[in-house]
């Protein structure tokens, strides 16, 4: 089966859809008064020619009548006389017809003559050369007509199309996370002056984008503020938990205040990563030696004895070290407390995998990215870590793609990969020095 070739991008564009939109219409429009004009003028003109020609066949029959000789434009059966118009001459009608007599329109007048066709004929050379002048300027003022048309119309589509293009540039900007940019379209600044669609559309996502931040920062105030209270009391609680006797209900209460603990730190460093206040520090590290760290370090919290490192090739990479290493720490905790074993961490050049062998990660996380507070891990987490990790990836210029392994590849799994901007050393142009 043939595939149909593919439409050029521009065709879709409204700028193009209105182009071709006027010029249709102004060719319609043209045809249509070209043809009534060209159908009046040419019809008066052959009438005028008609009335003179029977007129000179009127003075030409008394004439033959009379016996006089008839002028050289006149004759009984005329060489050159169309055969339509001497039949319908000889059959005893009158009538007239525009042909060629000698390289020149001429325009004919027959009746009958004793069984036989008496015409004349009429120089039709100016009506005719009029009629193709009237048909030459009908050409040329439309397609003046319609060249300015289409200037006019692309100049006031360019800017409808100018300014749905500056709307939809903010939508993307808000939808990749920056909430302060607006349209500000200075026709919504008026409330006296009427508003057309397009400036419509663009006060609606104003006004949108203007409640959407409200809600959001809210909501990261609301974050920040439960941290930052729950802070104290449970750095008090910390404390007094120590002072319990040692036993077994004074170890789950100091487990339960570093639970909560860990998760106010969390709360905190959400917050900070929602407001967009976290600064890099960047400097070029060795991402194998620095996985293997993250791992041996992982050992209290995911069992570094059932996490695999391997090292396929190494790579220097400029980054942020401590944000790195939450990244890598939180994958892999996040394997071992929501997977299953084996854990394996895999650096090739600037990506760094972490996969489980559990069941993969859910739908909604691939769909969407992860969630905070919702996990579907038998309820244990609370879906910070993978929330922090992506935070964190993007603060630092890394890319980080969830996925689930394919059953065949060892029988699936999450597959967490971090993708980071490789440091290339640039070599010596003078060379290695001569011993």
């Amino acid at each position: 089966m043939r595939r149909l070739a593919r439409r050029p991008a521009w065709s879709a564009t409204l700028t193009w859809k209105a182009a071709v939109f006027i010029a249709v219409m102004c060719c319609a429009l043209a045809a249509l008064l070209g043809v009534l004009v060209h159908a009046s003028v040419a019809g008066h003109t052959v009438r005028d020619s008609r009335d003179k020609a029977l007129t000179r066949l009127d003075e030409v029959g008394r004439l033959y009548e009379s016996g006089e000789p008839l002028p050289r434009s006149a004759g009984v059966d005329p060489p050159g006389l169309p055969a339509s118009l001497r039949a319908l001459a000889t059959g005893g009608e009158r009538g007239t017809m525009v042909a060629e007599f000698e390289g020149r329109p001429t325009m004919w007048a027959a009746g009958p003559a004793d069984g036989r066709a008496l015409a004349v004929r009429v120089d039709y050379t100016q009506g005719a050369a009029t009629i193709d002048r009237l048909d030459r300027s009908i050409l040329g003022s439309s397609v003046l007509a319609i060249g300015a048309t289409l200037l006019v119309g692309a100049f006031a589509v360019t800017r409808v199309t100018r300014r749905l293009h500056a709307t939809a540039t903010v939508a993307r900007r808000i939808s990749a996370g920056d909430l302060d940019a607006r349209v500000g379209d200075p026709r919504t600044e008026d409330p006296s002056r009427p508003l057309d669609e397009v400036a419509t559309v663009s006060a609606a996502l104003d006004t949108m984008a203007s409640s959407l931040q409200r809600k959001l920062q809210s909501e990261q105030r609301f974050t920040a503020d439960v941290a930052h209270e729950l802070r104290t009391p449970l750095t008090g609680l910390s404390a007094a938990a120590e002072l319990l006797p040692e036993g077994r209900p004074s170890e789950l209460v100091r487990d339960r205040v570093r639970t909560m603990r860990a998760l106010t730190e969390d709360l905190l460093e959400i917050s900070r990563l929602d407001a967009g206040t976290e600064r890099v520090d960047l400097a070029v590290h060795d991402l194998g030696p620095l996985a293997e760290r993250v791992v041996r370090a992982a050992a209290s919290t995911a069992g570094a004895a059932r996490t695999e490192v391997r090292v396929v090739r190494d790579a220097a990479v400029e980054t942020d070290k401590r944000r790195l290493e939450r990244v890598l720490g939180n994958l892999v905790a996040n394997a071992h407390r929501h997977g299953a074993p084996p854990v394996v961490l895999t650096v090739d050049g600037p990506v760094v995998t972490v996969r489980d062998h559990g069941a993969g990660f859910p739908d909604y996380l691939l769909a969407a990215g992860p969630q905070r507070f919702r996990t579907e891990s038998g309820g244990k987490g609370h879906g910070l870590g993978l929330t922090i990790a992506a935070g964190q990836a993007e603060v630092i210029g890394a890319e980080l793609v969830f996925a689930n392994a394919p059953e065949e590849d060892g029988g699936g799994g999450a597959l967490a990969r971090l993708t980071l901007p490789e440091y290339v050393r640039l070599a010596d142009p003078e060379g290695p020095a001569n011993p």
